[in-house]
C-alpha cells in the first residue's frame, strides 16, 4: 500500500489519467474528487463488495437454474 499525504486543492495521478483531489477537510471528513475516463467504473468500496456477493449469488442462481433444467429433462 502506497500512503502518502495530501492537503485540500492537493491531487495525486494514477496511471496518468485518472486524478483524485482532496477537496475539503473538515470535522474529521475528507471529501475528494475523482477525474477518470468515463470507461472506468468507480465505486465506494463497500458498494463495490455488495456488487461482488450479489454477482456472485446470481451466478449461483444461474448454476441451479441449468441444474434443474436438466433434472426436469432427465424426468420427462
Amino acid at each position: 500500500m502506497l500512503i502518502l499525504s495530501r492537503k485540500k486543492d492537493e491531487s495525486i495521478i494514477i496511471d496518468g489519467n485518472i486524478e483524485v483531489k482532496i477537496l475539503e477537510i473538515e470535522d474529521g471528513k475528507v471529501r475528494i474528487g475523482i477525474e477518470a475516463p468515463k470507461n472506468i467504473d468507480i465505486f465506494r468500496k463497500e458498494l463495490y463488495a455488495s456488487i461482488q456477493e450479489e454477482n456472485k449469488e446470481a451466478a449461483n442462481l444461474k448454476l441451479n437454474i441449468k441444474e434443474m433444467n436438466q433434472l426436469l429433462k432427465k424426468k420427462i
